[in-house]
C-alpha cells in the first residue's frame, strides 16, 4: 500500500514577527509537513502584488495550505491569487477593508499611519499605538519576544499595505479563524468565521492548543 503524499503547510507569520509564534504549532508528521515563511524586505514602493510574487519564491511545493495571522493572512489571501492552493486559512486578520475598525478605516483617510515612529522599531509599545489602538499595548508583551523585523522600510511598508488594503471580494472558501476577544481586529465587524472563546489577537502563542487539535481536520476538510 502506497503512503499517502503529505500535506505541505506553509505557515506565515504577523506583521515584523518571527515565524517562532509557531513554535507550538504541531501537525501529525505522517500527514502534514510544516513550512515557515519569513518577511523579506521590500523594495522602495513595491507593491503587495510585486511583494507576494517575490516571497512565492520560497514556496516549493504546489497544491499547499497556506496560514497566515494578522497581516500574514493579508499575504497568504494575495500569494493565494497567484499560486494554486489546496486549502487557505487565516488567523486573527480579515477579509476584506470592510472587516476593518473605524480607527484603522481613519488612519487610512487621514494618513496618521505616516505618523507612526517607525525609526523607533524597539519599542513596539508606542509604534502599536498609532498602527492598531491603545488597546492592544496590553497584549504587546507576549507579542514583543516574537518580533524579529525592525526594518524602518519593511515597518512603514507594511503598515501602509495593511491599512490600505482594497480587497472587497474574498474567495468564498477561505476559512476565517478569529478569536472574540480580538481588540484589533473586533469580532463585531467579521463576518463568516469560526469563532475561538477568549481567543485574543495573539491567540496562535496561547491557544496553540486549540490549533493542534483541530487544524488537521480543517485543512483536510472539503
Amino acid at each position: 500500500m502506497e503512503n499517502t503524499p503529505l500535506i505541505h503547510v506553509y505557515l506565515m507569520p504577523g506583521m515584523a514577527a518571527s515565524p517562532k509564534i509557531f513554535e507550538n504549532i504541531s501537525l501529525p508528521k505522517n500527514q502534514f509537513k510544516i513550512h515557515l515563511l519569513e518577511w523579506i524586505i521590500p523594495s522602495e514602493n513595491e507593491s503587495i502584488t510585486s511583494y507576494v510574487l517575490r516571497l512565492s519564491k520560497h514556496i516549493k511545493h504546489d497544491n499547499i495550505v497556506l496560514l497566515g495571522v494578522s497581516f500574514g493572512g493579508v499575504i497568504v489571501q494575495e500569494l493565494s491569487k497567484i499560486i494554486k492552493v489546496k486549502k487557505l486559512i487565516i488567523v486573527s486578520s480579515v477579509k476584506s477593508k470592510n472587516e476593518f475598525p473605524k480607527r484603522m478605516k481613519f488612519a487610512k483617510t487621514t494618513k496618521i499611519y505616516k505618523l507612526a515612529p517607525t525609526k523607533q522599531a524597539q519599542n513596539i509599545d508606542k509604534l502599536s499605538k498609532y498602527t492598531f489602538g491603545k488597546q492592544v499595548t496590553k497584549r504587546i508583551d507576549l507579542y514583543k519576544k516574537y518580533l524579529s523585523v525592525n526594518d524602518e522600510h519593511y515597518l512603514n511598508w507594511a503598515i501602509e499595505n495593511m491599512l490600505c488594503w482594497n480587497q472587497i471580494e474574498y474567495q468564498p472558501n477561505i476559512v476565517h479563524i478569529h478569536g472574540d476577544a480580538d481588540t484589533v481586529f473586533p469580532i463585531k465587524n467579521i463576518e463568516n468565521c469560526m469563532i475561538i472563546k477568549g481567543g485574543t489577537h495573539v491567540m496562535i502563542l496561547n491557544k496553540y492548543r486549540w490549533f493542534n487539535k483541530h487544524l488537521p481536520q480543517i485543512i483536510l476538510d472539503d
